[in-house]
Formats: C-alpha cells, sequence, structure tokens
C-alpha cells in the first residue's frame, strides 16, 4: 500500500482536508455483493445441487420400495422396472453434481479474481497514513482472504441443497411414521444450535489469526526490502529475530484456530452419529412393534447413514460463513482506506509548466517556484530530508489538504485533479524506484504502448547491459533487480521513467549510483531526450547540473538562489562548497 515516504508531521501544519470522508464499507456489504452479481449462477448450482441431494435422498427410499414390493409381489418386471429407476437415479445424482460444482467453482473462482483486481487496485492508491497498512498485509488479504471471501458463493448453494436432503429425507421418514420425521427435524435444530455457539469462536479466532499473519507478510516484506542496509551495519540478527517473534505468534494463533475447527468437527461428526443412531433405532423398534413394515425399515436405516453427509455439510456451513465475513472484513480495511486526495474533474494542460506556491510541509517552509513549459530545471538541495519532501508533495504521497500553498501542473491545481490524471500528465521518479521480475523490457515498458523505449535506452546509458546478454532487452531480471549491480538497477529504473514521455518529468537523484563519466553522458543524454518537454531534477550531480537550463538552490526549506550552474559556481561559494565533487 503507497503511503508517503516520511511526513515529519510536527514541521507540518495542515490545513483542513478538502476531500470528502469516505464511508467505511463493512465486510457484510462486501459479502451482499459478492451475493448479488453472482446470483445467476448461484441458482443454477443451487437447483443442479438440490436436484444432487435430493437424488441421494431417494436412492434409499427407492431401494426400501423395492425390498418391500419384491417381497410382496415378487415380479420380476417390477424388479426390472426398479433397477432402472436406480440407474436413473445414479446418473442424475452424478451429472447433477458434476456440472453443479462446475458452475459454483468457476463463480468463485471469478469472483476471488474480482477482489483481488480490487484490493490490488486499493493498494496502488496512495490513502492516508493513519491507515497503516504494510504492503505485506495487502498481500495477504489479495490472496487468501479474497479467497476465503469468494468461498459465499459456493457456501450458500451447498447449504441449501442440503437442507434439500436433510427435509427431503424427514418428510420420507414421517410418511413411515410421523415420530421419525420429528426425530430428524428436533435433532438438526438442536446440532445447528450448538454448532452456531462453536462457529463464533472459529470466526474470532480466525479474525485473529489472518491478522496476524498478515503481520508476519508485512514484516517478510520489510525484511527483504531493507535486507542489503541491514547486512551492511549488522542490523539483520535482531531484525530476524523480530521476524520470528512475530511468525511465532502467527504459528501460535494458527494452531488455535485449527483446535477450534478440531472440536467444531468432532463435536459436529458426534452429533450427527447419534442422530443417525437414534433414528435407526427408533425405525428398529417401530418395526419390532409391526408399526412400520420391513420396506421402510430398510429406508429408514439407509436415510440414516445418508442423512449423516449433509448433516456434516449443514453442520459446517456457518463455520464457513464466519470464515468468509472474517476476511471480508479485512478486505473492507484496504477498500475503505480514504485516498490521499478525493478525485477531481481538472485536465491539465498539454505541455505545461509546474508551479509551487508558498508550499509550506516538513522541512518546506513557504517554497516557491515556477518551472515553465519546456524548460530543464535541476533543484539543489542543501538538506536531503527537504528533497525529499519535495519529491514526496510533487508526487502526491502527500495530500493536498496536509501542506499549506499549493501545486499547479498545467494550470491546474493537483487537488483539482484525480490521482490517475496527475500520474498521466506528471511523473516524479523516486531515486529508488522498484525493480520487478521480469525482463530488462518488462521494466522499462510495463504496459508494452511505449514508443520511446530505444531512445530511454541510449539516453540512461543502458546499452552496455542490454548488449552484454544475447538476450537483449528480453534478459531476465530477477525480483528486485537481483541479478543487477546498484548502477544497472538506478539506470533501468531511469530508462522507465524517460520511457513514458510525461508532459513532466521529475527525476530525484537519478545518478547517484553510476560513476562520473556515466554520469555524464546521462545528463546530455536526458537533456537532449527531454528537449522541449518539462523536466525538472532534484539533485547535488555536477553533471545534470550543468545540463539544466538554470538551477534553483533549495537551503532550509526555500530557494535561496537562482542562475545556471557554471555562474552560481562563480559567484556563490556555498553553493561551490555543497556541489564540487
Amino acid at each position: 500500500m503507497t503511503t508517503p515516504d516520511a511526513q515529519h508531521a510536527q514541521h507540518a501544519q495542515p490545513t483542513q482536508p478538502t476531500q470528502p470522508t469516505r464511508r467505511p464499507r463493512p465486510g457484510s456489504d462486501i459479502l451482499r455483493t459478492a451475493l448479488r452479481r453472482n446470483i445467476g449462477a448461484m441458482a443454477g448450482g443451487t437447483v443442479l445441487m438440490g436436484l444432487y441431494q435430493a437424488g441421494e435422498t431417494a436412492f434409499p427410499i427407492a431401494l426400501g420400495l423395492i425390498v418391500e414390493h419384491t417381497m410382496r409381489d415378487r415380479n420380476l418386471g417390477a424388479l426390472g422396472l426398479s433397477i432402472a429407476a436406480l440407474a436413473v437415479i445414479i446418473t442424475t445424482v452424478s451429472l447433477s453434481w458434476r456440472f453443479g460444482m462446475r458452475i459454483l467453482q468457476k463463480a468463485n473462482t471469478t469472483e476471488a479474481h474480482r477482489w483481488r483486481v480490487k484490493v490490488a487496485g486499493r493498494g496502488l492508491q496512495p490513502v492516508a497514513r493513519d491507515m497503516d497498512l504494510k504492503s505485506g498485509e495487502v498481500l495477504t488479504i489479495a490472496t487468501e482472504d479474497a479467497d476465503q471471501t469468494a468461498d459465499i458463493i459456493e457456501v450458500v448453494p451447498l447449504l441449501i441443497s442440503s437442507l434439500v436432503a436433510v427435509l427431503v429425507a424427514a418428510v420420507a421418514l414421517g410418511l413411515a411414521d410421523v415420530r421419525l420425521g420429528l426425530l430428524v427435524i428436533v435433532g438438526t435444530v438442536a446440532i445447528l444450535s450448538v454448532l452456531s455457539v462453536l462457529s463464533k469462536r472459529i470466526g474470532s479466532s480466525t479474525r485473529e489469526q489472518q491478522a496476524r499473519v498478515a503481520r508476519a507478510g508485512a514484516k517478510v516484506a520489510d525484511l527483504i526490502t531493507g535486507l542489503r542496509p541491514l547486512h551492511g551495519f549488522g542490523g539483520n540478527h535482531a531484525a530476524f529475530r523480530s521476524y520470528r517473534k512475530v511468525s511465532t505468534e502467527a504459528k501460535h494463533q494458527a494452531i488455535t484456530v485449527a483446535k477450534v475447527n478440531g472440536v467444531y468437527a468432532g463435536t459436529a461428526l458426534a452429533l450427527n452419529a447419534v442422530l443417525a443412531a437414534a433414528v435407526t433405532l427408533t425405525a428398529g423398534s417401530l418395526a419390532w412393534s409391526g408399526r412400520i413394515n420391513i420396506g421402510e425399515l430398510v429406508m429408514a436405516v439407509g436415510l440414516a447413514q445418508f442423512i449423516m453427509e449433509p448433516l456434516k455439510l449443514f453442520s459446517e456451513m456457518p463455520k464457513y460463513v464466519m470464515m468468509a465475513r472474517a476476511s471480508a472484513e479485512r478486505m473492507a480495511l484496504v477498500l475503505a482506506a480514504p485516498p490521499v486526495t478525493a478525485p477531481g474533474p481538472g485536465h491539465p494542460a498539454a505541455g505545461g509548466d509546474l508551479d509551487v506556491d508558498c508550499v509550506r510541509y516538513g522541512t518546506l517552509r513557504r517554497l516557491k517556484f515556477t518551472v515553465a513549459a519546456g524548460e530543464f530545471v535541476a533543484i539543489a538541495a542543501y538538506q536531503p530530508r527537504a528533497a525529499a519532501d519535495l519529491a514526496s508533495v510533487l508526487a502526491v504521497n502527500v495530500p493536498p489538504g496536509a501542506y499549506e500553498g499549493v501545486v499547479r501542473v498545467g494550470g491546474e491545481e493537483l487537488a483539482d485533479l484525480s490521482i490517475e490524471e496527475v500520474r498521466r500528465y506528471m511523473l516524479v521518479n523516486p531515486y529508488d524506484g522498484e525493480i520487478f521480475a521480469g525482463t530488462l523490457r518488462t521494466n522499462i515498458d510495463p504496459s508494452g504502448t511505449s514508443r520511446m523505449v530505444p531512445e530511454a535506452v541510449e539516453a540512461s546509458m543502458l546499452t552496455d547491459v542490454v548488449a552484454l546478454h544475447r538476450e537483449g532487452l528480453d534478459y531476465g531480471v530477477r525480483d528486485r533487480g537481483a541479478n543487477l549491480s546498484g548502477g544497472q538497477r538506478q539506470r533501468l529504473s531511469l530508462a522507465r521513467a524517460l520511457a513514458a514521455d510525461t508532459d513532466v518529468l521529475v527525476l530525484h537523484d537519478p545518478t547517484t549510483a553510476v560513476d562520473a563519466v556515466t554520469e555524464q553522458l546521462i545528463a546530455r543524454n536526458v537533456a537532449k531526450l527531454r528537449r522541449g518537454r518539462t523536466t525538472v531534477v532534484i539533485t547535488s550531480s555536477p553533471a545534470l547540473l550543468d545540463a539544466a537550463d538554470r538551477v534553483l538552490v533549495l537551503d532550509d526549506g526555500v530557494i535561496t538562489a537562482e542562475d545556471t550552474h557554471r555562474r552560481l559556481l562563480a559567484t556563490d561559494e556555498g553553493y561551490c562548497a555543497a556541489v564540487a565533487r
């Protein structure tokens, strides 16, 4: 989940946010949405699964009738007809189960995919800092929780079909003797009453387990991101101990959930067996006393054995409902996370300018400057914190309502633009841009639509990396660029920013990991490639500063000087000391 890099709230003087308050979306709303848009598939699946359960129930009933008629009439024709009827029942059971589960599982898988995409989409949007949602947590929610929430698509039809089976069995037994039918109904209600209490415990335990697993996932994501610096200062062992603690908590909670599930399953099985035994013994007693015939006894014993399956399925449904609701509540945390800015109706003018007007945020103190359309401007920030704060504001990692002043792009205020519109018009490339598993080409042009890939590769001096491998741009890149050097990763990130070819491009320290000769070439290439396009580089690199049309000196949160790089070197001793290498 994207959050501001660092907000230094103690230095900021936020104004009142302008975006409307997003009403939290409870898990029940998510479940209702999932059920509503799959109503057709669920209806078809319910009919077929109900037919399957009815066929299963009809089998012992038909068997009892066959026994009764065979013993009474001893007619081979009737016996053959009965066997044909059994074949029809078996065929119906087989086909209805096959196609019913196919419909339900397809709807389940499709619905889980929809929620995964929705959660991932929210994860790509900057959200308010106080939500405190880590990328590892969002990953868990977008996978396990999305799958468990979508299980409600199967749970409801199976619940209804199991109820059909129990009711058919109760009616059939009631026709033989009212006491048998009442025993099934009363026993089923008693079993569900006991299990509903246990299912609530499962729901609360599952919510806690999912939260702890998500925290462990977030810790893993943080460790992977910071593994190299952790090794650098020897903090890896302490970090691993921290993860081991979080992981152990998740393990203990998983064991607790497994115990609760085991108690639930054992209780359900025991109660179902008691009911089946009670039906069998009652039927035997009634047959002994002559109240039911042999065929009805066979039917009753068969139904008593069969009824355990739908009862088991029926009794497990509350557990799955509670698990689906717990997962839906966790998804609601992500989907209800307020964005840093509300979508606006504005559209920046093509090829426009960038205007920072009296911005006060973190270390920035009423910062004011303008970059004209098509201009290449470098900003020499004497304090790295100020550079990071400026990059966060321009990247809309900080909501416009959280700082004083106004930022305009193409004549439109950031507060009046949607995040998508800002990203389409202005790209802020961070100094630590992520590298993804894939190829050089997919990292440079993720959408596959850029026509600037060759030019971007050449301008970023990535040509040596491409030439080094016979696959060229199709050379495989590992997750986070593990098989690339620091300089190669930085140049790959720069190539991606240049290939995007946005109207306004902001680069934050794009050459800190490359050598001086390569840096000089990159500076010239970027200036040449971006000629006529608005470009801002936040840097202390003499090569990039020299390539810019003009340099703005950012010191103590304000612009203190403005001129070309060479004139500033000749006239400003502080500037010379800060950027000379």
